[in-house]
């Protein structure tokens, strides 16, 4: 056996950094105190996994399954990125040291729309804002695709239970036994 097939199975080899989801793309990547010098500080790095680590956790008050599967990575893994981003943070903070913000094995998270006119789909970073019309054929009737469920409509209808007669809930007109409806 080969030395790297030995490291492989004997489990020196590390796996590969799975990609992680984020849903930000900070405009502000550089934090330092205030009236010391750039050449004078140190920096701390913390990553754009990690920075959207405390965004889901610190800001959004997820709890850390939650977050996880947002950035479509197990719980443990999520833990962990976590732990070392406040460890940065706080690094920075007492120390008096420059944060930077940047690397990390990342992908901005995506929203799909589709046009009902002309059929067009497209893909949109979230935290832009929602599109007013088809890119395509600048229809205004367009709606999100939501892998789980299809389309995703606002308002009335669909799949909540609102007003309306329904089928077999209990509302609207009731026939009873012949071809009088009863009130």
């Amino acid at each position: 056996m080969d030395n790297e097939h030995k490291f492989i199975n004997e489990g020196f080899m590390p796996r590969p950094t799975k990609c992680r989801q984020v849903g930000l793309d900070p405009e502000v990547t550089y934090f330092k105190p205030r009236g010391v010098p750039l050449s004078e500080l140190e920096e701390v790095i913390l990553s754009h996994d990690e920075l959207e680590a405390l965004r889901l956790a610190d800001l959004e008050g997820l709890y850390q399954d939650d977050a996880a599967a947002r950035m479509k990575i197990s719980r443990p893994t999520f833990s962990r990125i976590i732990e070392k981003a406040r460890r940065a943070v706080a690094e920075a903070l007492v120390g008096g040291k420059a944060l930077r913000i940047e690397g990390g094995n990342v992908v901005m998270q995506q929203r799909t729309f589709r046009c009902f006119a002309c059929g067009h789909e497209w893909q949109v970073p979230f935290g832009t804002g929602r599109p007013h019309a088809c890119p395509n054929c600048q229809s205004d009737g367009i709606a999100r695709v939501d892998a789980e469920r299809g389309y995703r409509f606002r308002g009335g209808g669909g799949w909540g239970r609102g007003r309306g007669s329904g089928r077999g809930r209990g509302g609207g007109r009731r026939w009873h036994g012949g071809e009088t409806p009863v009130d």
